[in-house]
Protein backbone atom coordinates (compact mmCIF):
# COMPACT_ATOMS: atom_id res chain seq x y z
CA UNK A 1 0.00 0.00 0.00
CA UNK A 2 1.79 3.25 -0.98
CA UNK A 3 1.88 6.18 2.01
CA UNK A 4 -0.69 8.19 0.19
CA UNK A 5 -3.12 5.25 0.32
CA UNK A 6 -2.37 4.25 4.08
CA UNK A 7 -2.82 7.86 5.02
CA UNK A 8 -6.58 7.86 3.61
CA UNK A 9 -6.92 4.47 4.29
CA UNK A 10 -5.99 5.71 8.44
CA UNK A 11 -8.65 8.65 7.99
CA UNK A 12 -11.28 6.50 7.07
CA UNK A 13 -11.08 3.83 9.65
CA UNK A 14 -10.52 7.29 11.80
CA UNK A 15 -14.03 8.57 10.55
CA UNK A 16 -15.93 5.47 10.71
CA UNK A 17 -14.69 5.00 14.32
CA UNK A 18 -16.10 9.05 14.78
CA UNK A 19 -19.18 8.19 12.77
CA UNK A 20 -20.40 6.25 15.75
CA UNK A 21 -20.83 9.19 17.96
CA UNK A 22 -24.28 9.57 19.49
CA UNK A 23 -24.01 13.47 19.95
CA UNK A 24 -24.56 15.57 17.07
CA UNK A 25 -24.03 18.80 15.35
CA UNK A 26 -25.59 21.05 13.02
CA UNK A 27 -23.26 23.20 10.09
CA UNK A 28 -24.70 24.48 7.37
CA UNK A 29 -28.11 22.51 7.38
CA UNK A 30 -26.47 19.39 7.99
CA UNK A 31 -26.60 16.93 11.27
CA UNK A 32 -23.04 15.60 11.46
CA UNK A 33 -21.68 13.31 14.27
CA UNK A 34 -20.12 15.82 16.62
CA UNK A 35 -16.64 13.79 16.61
CA UNK A 36 -16.89 13.60 13.08
CA UNK A 37 -16.98 17.13 12.25
CA UNK A 38 -14.33 17.99 14.80
CA UNK A 39 -11.74 15.50 12.65
CA UNK A 40 -12.56 16.86 9.41
CA UNK A 41 -12.12 20.57 10.65
CA UNK A 42 -8.90 19.82 12.49
CA UNK A 43 -7.55 18.14 8.70
CA UNK A 44 -8.91 21.37 7.01
CA UNK A 45 -7.34 23.48 9.62
CA UNK A 46 -3.88 21.99 9.45
CA UNK A 47 -4.01 21.85 6.19
CA UNK A 48 -4.23 25.47 5.81
CA UNK A 49 -1.96 26.62 9.06
CA UNK A 50 0.83 24.00 8.08
CA UNK A 51 0.85 22.69 4.57
CA UNK A 52 3.50 20.74 4.42
CA UNK A 53 2.68 18.71 8.02
CA UNK A 54 4.20 15.48 7.84
CA UNK A 55 2.40 12.05 8.10
CA UNK A 56 2.07 11.50 11.57
CA UNK A 57 0.89 14.99 12.09
CA UNK A 58 -1.59 14.65 9.73
CA UNK A 59 -2.72 11.41 11.65
CA UNK A 60 -2.48 12.66 15.12
CA UNK A 61 -4.72 15.73 13.86
CA UNK A 62 -7.79 13.54 12.38
CA UNK A 63 -7.46 11.06 15.52
CA UNK A 64 -7.03 14.06 18.12
CA UNK A 65 -10.74 13.10 20.05
CA UNK A 66 -11.49 9.95 18.28
CA UNK A 67 -14.24 8.12 20.05
CA UNK A 68 -14.11 10.71 23.00
CA UNK A 69 -17.70 10.12 24.14
CA UNK A 70 -16.61 7.28 25.30
CA UNK A 71 -15.30 8.48 28.62
CA UNK A 72 -17.82 10.97 29.64
CA UNK A 73 -16.73 13.80 31.86
CA UNK A 74 -19.16 12.73 34.50
CA UNK A 75 -16.57 9.66 34.50
CA UNK A 76 -14.59 11.99 37.15
CA UNK A 77 -15.26 13.71 40.19
CA UNK A 78 -16.96 17.94 38.60
CA UNK A 79 -14.01 19.85 40.13
CA UNK A 80 -10.28 21.14 38.64
CA UNK A 81 -9.34 17.29 39.90
CA UNK A 82 -11.44 15.58 38.04
CA UNK A 83 -11.01 17.32 35.17
CA UNK A 84 -7.33 16.82 34.86
CA UNK A 85 -7.34 13.21 35.90
CA UNK A 86 -10.35 12.85 32.69
CA UNK A 87 -8.27 14.52 30.37
CA UNK A 88 -4.87 12.48 31.41
CA UNK A 89 -7.52 9.57 30.44
CA UNK A 90 -8.36 10.89 27.37
CA UNK A 91 -4.84 11.27 26.22
CA UNK A 92 -4.39 7.83 26.80
CA UNK A 93 -7.47 6.27 24.94
CA UNK A 94 -7.11 8.24 21.93
CA UNK A 95 -3.67 7.02 21.82
CA UNK A 96 -4.59 3.48 22.25
CA UNK A 97 -7.18 3.99 20.04
CA UNK A 98 -5.52 5.42 16.85
CA UNK A 99 -2.85 3.16 17.74
CA UNK A 100 -4.95 -0.18 17.39
CA UNK A 101 -6.04 1.24 13.81
CA UNK A 102 -2.89 2.63 12.41
CA UNK A 103 -1.48 -1.39 13.31
CA UNK A 104 -3.96 -2.78 11.17
CA UNK A 105 -3.37 0.08 8.33
CA UNK A 106 -0.21 -1.30 8.24
CA UNK A 107 1.88 1.40 9.72
CA UNK A 108 5.52 1.28 11.46
CA UNK A 109 5.79 1.26 15.37
CA UNK A 110 7.84 4.60 14.69
CA UNK A 111 5.00 6.11 13.22
CA UNK A 112 2.69 4.81 15.55
CA UNK A 113 4.89 6.01 18.20
CA UNK A 114 5.12 9.61 17.01
CA UNK A 115 1.27 10.06 16.79
CA UNK A 116 1.03 8.29 20.40
CA UNK A 117 3.49 11.09 21.55
CA UNK A 118 1.52 14.09 19.78
CA UNK A 119 -1.99 12.56 21.31
CA UNK A 120 -0.58 13.26 24.64
CA UNK A 121 0.54 16.39 23.93
CA UNK A 122 4.24 15.87 25.35
CA UNK A 123 6.74 18.53 24.88
CA UNK A 124 4.93 21.25 24.19
CA UNK A 125 6.50 24.71 23.50
CA UNK A 126 9.54 22.48 23.02
CA UNK A 127 8.25 20.31 20.53
CA UNK A 128 7.73 22.00 16.86
CA UNK A 129 5.14 19.16 15.97
CA UNK A 130 3.49 19.11 19.50
CA UNK A 131 2.91 23.08 19.42
CA UNK A 132 1.68 22.78 15.84
CA UNK A 133 -0.79 20.35 16.92
CA UNK A 134 -1.46 22.46 19.54
CA UNK A 135 -2.42 26.09 17.44
CA UNK A 136 -4.33 23.69 15.34
CA UNK A 137 -6.44 22.56 17.85
CA UNK A 138 -6.88 26.10 19.59
CA UNK A 139 -7.87 27.59 15.57
CA UNK A 140 -10.68 24.86 15.37
CA UNK A 141 -11.70 25.95 18.75
CA UNK A 142 -11.35 29.59 18.44
CA UNK A 143 -13.29 29.24 14.80
CA UNK A 144 -15.67 26.88 15.33
CA UNK A 145 -16.64 26.23 19.27
CA UNK A 146 -15.55 29.70 20.64
CA UNK A 147 -18.80 31.40 20.32
CA UNK A 148 -21.18 28.67 21.12
CA UNK A 149 -19.35 28.61 24.59
CA UNK A 150 -19.51 32.63 25.23
CA UNK A 151 -22.89 32.35 24.87
CA UNK A 152 -23.45 30.35 27.78
CA UNK A 153 -20.43 31.97 30.00
CA UNK A 154 -20.32 34.99 32.04
CA UNK A 155 -17.61 37.40 30.18
CA UNK A 156 -14.97 37.19 32.62
CA UNK A 157 -14.78 33.03 32.54
CA UNK A 158 -14.80 33.41 28.79
CA UNK A 159 -12.04 35.98 28.99
CA UNK A 160 -10.19 33.54 31.40
CA UNK A 161 -10.47 31.05 28.70
CA UNK A 162 -9.01 32.75 25.97
CA UNK A 163 -6.16 34.02 27.87
CA UNK A 164 -5.63 30.28 28.56
CA UNK A 165 -6.05 29.42 25.17
CA UNK A 166 -3.71 32.49 23.73
CA UNK A 167 -0.77 31.20 26.16
CA UNK A 168 -0.91 27.26 24.58
CA UNK A 169 0.00 29.19 21.12
CA UNK A 170 3.07 29.93 19.45
CA UNK A 171 3.27 33.59 17.66
CA UNK A 172 2.43 31.72 14.28
CA UNK A 173 -0.59 30.52 16.02
CA UNK A 174 -1.53 34.11 17.27
CA UNK A 175 -1.54 35.67 13.84
CA UNK A 176 -3.48 32.76 12.09
CA UNK A 177 -6.23 33.53 14.76
CA UNK A 178 -5.77 37.51 14.32
CA UNK A 179 -7.13 36.49 10.85
CA UNK A 180 -10.27 34.12 11.63
CA UNK A 181 -13.70 34.92 10.57
CA UNK A 182 -14.81 35.66 13.81
CA UNK A 183 -17.96 37.93 14.99
CA UNK A 184 -17.36 41.28 16.32
CA UNK A 185 -18.55 40.35 19.89
CA UNK A 186 -15.85 37.67 19.47
CA UNK A 187 -13.53 39.90 18.10
CA UNK A 188 -14.10 42.24 20.97
CA UNK A 189 -14.03 39.36 23.34
CA UNK A 190 -10.50 38.52 22.00
CA UNK A 191 -9.18 41.93 21.97
CA UNK A 192 -10.02 42.25 25.95
CA UNK A 193 -8.45 38.84 26.53
CA UNK A 194 -5.14 39.73 25.06
CA UNK A 195 -4.99 43.71 26.30
CA UNK A 196 -5.25 42.47 30.09
CA UNK A 197 -3.21 39.34 29.01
Amino acid sequence: MSASNRLQRAFHLFDEANQQDPNTEVFDGKTYPKELLYAQRMTMQLNSFEPNASEALQLTARCQHICRWEIGRDSYEMNREGYLRWRQALKKFHAEKAAAILTEVGYTEEIISKVKFLLEKKQLKKNEETQTLEDVICLVFLEHYFEPFAEKHPEEKTIDILQKTWRKMSKKGHGAALQLPLSENSINLVSKAIGSA
